[in-house]
């Protein structure tokens, strides 16, 4: 069992709230009101980091404190949207929030992964037709086996887990949220995720 604070109560954080809980893990979700994120994240030994993407960076960097030494999991897309509420342009263009957060917070391991799937596939992999891939991104090799050990528990096969390397990969694996809206809108609000066929 590991002690595991969830930022962000919508779908994404909801439904892996939800699973870690089934899975046996000790799950906090932080609400909105003062000092809940600070207080949920300093009790835990792993953040997940579910809150939507544009404000991630200004929302973790004032919890600074309460995140030092722990390892945060990005699951989020900093995007632009158009018109119809799909992403439009990346925020970081050329790098990505994940390095970003790393940067931020010298002294918290971030490994970025599950960012590139429909949330729902984030917490049944299986379902799909075909294997997806989950990626991990990260410069700390504990933090990426501790939250391969994670994903496994999602029900993540560990050959459909594929670590790309240090931080600095999220910049690709963000870029490919752009993929998005013209998959959603060729298919519709389908289950999907990027596969890598080997």
């Amino acid at each position: 069992m590991t002690e595991i604070a969830v930022l962000g109560n919508g779908r994404v954080g909801g439904s892996l709230s939800a699973a870690l809980s089934r899975a046996g893990h000790q799950v906090t979700v932080a609400d909105r009101s003062p000092g809940a994120a600070a207080d949920a994240a300093r009790a835990a030994r792993i953040v997940i980091n579910a809150t939507p993407g544009a404000g991630s960076l200004e929302r973790l960097l004032a919890l600074r404190e309460a995140l030092e030494g722990k390892i945060l999991v990005d699951v989020s897309n900093a995007t632009v949207d158009g018109p119809d509420g799909l992403p439009a342009d990346l925020i970081y263009p050329g790098t990505s929030l994940g390095r970003q957060l790393q940067e931020a917070l010298p002294g918290t391991r971030v490994v970025k992964t599950l960012n590139t799937m429909l949330y729902t596939v984030m917490t049944a992999p299986a379902a799909l037709s075909q294997s997806p891939t989950a990626f991990l991104s990260g410069d700390d090799e504990e933090a990426k086996r501790v939250v391969q050990g994670l994903l496994e528990d999602l029900g993540w096969q560990r050959d459909w887990i594929t670590d790309l390397g240090g931080i600095e990969t999220a910049q690709a694996v963000e870029a490919a949220v752009l993929f998005v809206p013209h998959v959603m809108r060729s298919g519709g609000f389908a289950p999907f995720a990027v596969s890598i066929a080997r």
